[in-house]
């Protein structure tokens, strides 16, 4: 199996961590992060990174109990960055000060100049002489530790950039991850490479070491998957697949809420093109009568949700011999799943995948998909061969067209529904804007509105076009289509679905912090 050189990042419960990960995935480092409580001598001599990165964080290091490294840390001879609090606390175990902040906080984007010789880190940096950064702290570093120089300065962050050359440490007051320091990419490109780093973080590489470290997991045992037809449970399928071949069975439940010709396109691909062993769990009358009359989207989610485990258990029983389950969990997931403080892990997303079956049915998790962000996982899936039409896939809700369609849910609306978000989808795929939008779909509007179409009295269905852009589904926007494209779309809609008669456009848009678009 093929060995990385591992880059280890210790969490102090910064909001943007996980952007330190994404800018070192960018560089084809592999890194993993570690909340600081988890990080002890023991882990760091089994963990052996080549490079430690400190995050930033919402502590003092005068608080009582404040998050600290182990002292051990420093002595691994190896380079460390320090950021934001991750600098304070360097500062702070090797013999530094830091004050509170006494007029010195700084929030938002500052400009930082630089100071004294040359320094390898910032090598591509001060070509116009100040770099912008964003900065986020209260308190401040007033004196830095034995050994340490000041290499970059802003108004209010006297040491913004400090650096012992002799033991590779260096920390930074301001946080290089983010959008807002435009040239922070090219400092961890730097880090990198004074790390020694190569770079060898590909899909390739992961893909081999996946297959190996699945066959060492399942052995000759046998692993169901729950398949949904999104990227992460497809590329985890064709993964556990290419290593264990008819060990693999999947099950996909059908619950009658999927897009026009969706389980045709899911049960195609998988039976006829990777010839993986699947079954088809047509429960469409299950689930529709289960919800009739029922209007409430929470209501609806849960009825789903129930329904869809028992299903799955029911098809599950019958593969003789299953001992593990698979799932298509994320790097994300993981990480939102851990708590920082050290409390109840969080539970996320839990209606999108088969939560609580494990334990239920004494199953073994499969997850080879844990350590990857959402495009190394599009990434995979093309390393894997996958078609590009489920490589590229808009998110689609695990309850399906059942929250798009409000109010309460019939066979009739449904088959409205179905048709008209083809045609909206098919014209954004005409026009070349499919993969600048991150989520595109119809909603049928619990309302019939009376309409003229030709000489004649209509009273039928309105219907909301939504379109948003992203960049993490964590916060949307919506997408400015052209009053042209909108008169076409909504003229085919009418004209080719029988049951609408009127087209709105939402422009509505996704506030932070939300979890879930729809």
């Amino acid at each position: 199996m093929t060995h990385h050189d591992r880059l280890l990042i210790i969490d102090f419960g910064s909001q943007v961590t996980q952007l330190i990960a994404r800018r070192l995935r960018e560089l084809s480092v592999y890194c993993e992060i570690y909340p600081f409580q988890n990080v002890t001598e023991s882990f760091l001599t089994e963990f052996a990174p080549k490079a430690v990165i400190l995050s930033g964080g919402p502590s003092s290091v005068f608080a009582e109990g404040a998050p600290m490294p182990p002292a051990s840390v420093f002595d691994l001879g190896i380079p460390i960055l320090g950021i934001c609090y991750g600098q304070q606390v360097m500062m702070h175990c090797l013999g530094g000060k830091v004050e509170r902040g006494h007029g010195t906080a700084e929030f938002g984007r500052a400009f930082v100049t630089p100071k004294g010789s040359d320094l390898a880190l910032l090598e591509g940096w001060f070509a116009d002489d100040r770099e912008q950064v964003w900065m986020s702290h209260g308190d401040h570093v007033s004196e830095i530790a034995p050994g340490f120089d000041v290499y970059g300065t802003s108004p209010n962050a006297p040491f913004a950039i400090t650096a012992d050359t002799e033991r590779n440490f260096f920390a930074v007051q301001f946080h290089p991850e983010v959008h807002h320091t435009p040239n922070g990419k090219k400092l961890y490109e730097n880090f990198v490479r004074l790390a020694g780093f190569k770079g060898d973080w590909t899909m390739g590489a992961y893909r081999d070491d996946a297959i190996t470290k699945i066959r060492d997991q399942v052995g000759d045992r046998k692993v169901i998957c729950g398949l949904s037809g999104g990227v992460d449970s497809s590329v985890a399928a064709v993964l556990i697949h290419e290593a264990i071949g008819d060990q693999l069975t999947c099950v996909f439940v059908d619950h009658g809420l999927l897009r026009l010709n969706e389980a045709d396109e899911v049960v195609s691909m998988f039976r006829d093109n990777y010839n993986i062993p699947l079954i088809h769990a047509d429960e469409a009358d299950l689930f529709l009568n289960a919800l009739e009359g029922v209007s409430d989207p929470e209501q609806k989610r849960k009825t789903i949700g129930k329904l869809f485990i028992d299903v799955f258990q029911k098809y599950a029983n019958d593969i003789d011999g299953a001992e593990f389950l698979a799932q298509g969990t994320l790097y994300p997931d993981v990480i939102e799943s851990v708590s920082f403080s050290g409390g109840p892990s969080v539970t996320i997303k839990s209606h999108h995948n088969v939560g609580g079956l494990p334990e239920k049915m004494g199953l073994k998790l499969v997850e080879p998909l844990r350590e990857l962000f959402k495009d190394e996982v599009r990434a995979l899936g093309r390393e894997l061969g996958l078609p590009a039409s489920f490589i590229g896939r808009h998110p689609f809700p695990g309850p399906g067209l059942a929250i798009r369609c409000p109010g309460e849910i019939t066979r009739e609306k449904l088959k409205i529904l179905r048709k008209a978000d083809a045609v909206y989808i098919d014209q954004i795929r005409k026009h070349g804007l499919y993969d600048e939008i991150w989520q595109a779909f119809v909603a049928i509007l619990p309302v019939r509105t009376v309409g003229v179409m030709g000489d004649g009295r209509t009273y039928d269905y309105a219907c909301a076009l939504r379109a948003v852009t992203s960049v993490d589904g964590m916060t949307a926007d919506y997408y400015p289509f052209t009053h042209e494209f909108l008169g076409e779309t909504a003229t085919r809609i009418i004209n080719e679905v029988q049951g609408i008669n009127r087209v709105t456009y939402d422009i509505t848009s996704k506030p932070p912090g939300t979890i879930e678009w729809e």
